[in-house]
């Protein structure tokens, strides 16, 4: 807030002042800074297009060694569009990816997952002397659901075992409660699952929509 808030303060302090000299040196700034963001826009989809129609060649090995579990936060309201969903799994399948978490808040995707299941999921694998193994469908990928109230109750019974672990008994420590103790409870309960290496979000807020936060190592958010 404070980035937007400087630059408008400086804005009516030079206008206030009178200064014909500032306030053209203000507007010739906020104009070169203006063509510098457009520019870049213009640089941005040309390059998209470029890259969408297979003109730029870096993205066509892509190295995927390091994204063995891939989470997906699709927005309730995009998850509806299965079509949608489906056009973006095909683009996954197509570079490779094999494992997906696919997550929503109210768990749109779940009710959904025979469909997904059914065109992308893995298929009995044929023999090995069977003269249909090199025909192997690409499009076998494993899935997981989640929706938020996954998360709620995982918490929420990691919260009870803790109590009647260390509360329960008058006369027990009572510690001071860190992640370290409510991972353990949550594998113990048999909630913990892979963390994802990357987390793709789909959605109109810049957050994670409430994914299971336990799960989550990240270090940046796009």
């Amino acid at each position: 807030m404070d980035l937007l808030v400087q630059p408008q303060n400086v804005f009516l302090n030079v206008s206030k002042s009178g200064n014909i000299v500032l306030l053209l040196l203000w507007h010739i700034l906020h104009l070169v800074l203006s063509i510098l963001y457009f520019l870049r826009e213009i640089f941005r989809a040309f390059e998209s297009y470029l890259i969408t129609n297979g003109y730029v060649k870096t993205y066509d090995d892509l190295n995927l060694d390091r994204v063995k579990y891939l989470g997906i936060v699709v927005d309730s309201d995009e998850a509806r569009k299965t079509s949608n969903v489906i056009e973006l799994l095909d683009w996954l399948s197509a570079i490779g990816v094999k494992k997906l978490c696919l997550y929503d808040r109210e768990g749109v995707l779940k009710k959904s997952k025979d469909v997904f299941i059914e065109r992308f999921g893995s298929a009995e694998r044929p023999k090995e002397d069977s003269k249909n193994a090199p025909l192997l469908s690409k499009k076998q990928m494993e899935f997981e659901f989640v929706s938020l109230i996954d998360g709620k109750e995982a918490v929420a019974k990691a919260a009870n075992l803790l109590f009647k672990k260390y509360y329960a008994d008058e006369d027990s420590e009572k510690p001071f409660f860190t992640e370290t103790y409510l991972t353990e409870a949550l594998k113990t309960l048999g909630y913990v699952e892979p963390d994802p290496d990357l987390l793709l979000i789909y959605g109109p807020a810049r957050c994670h929509l409430g994914f299971p936060a336990w799960r989550l190592r990240y270090t940046e958010m796009v």
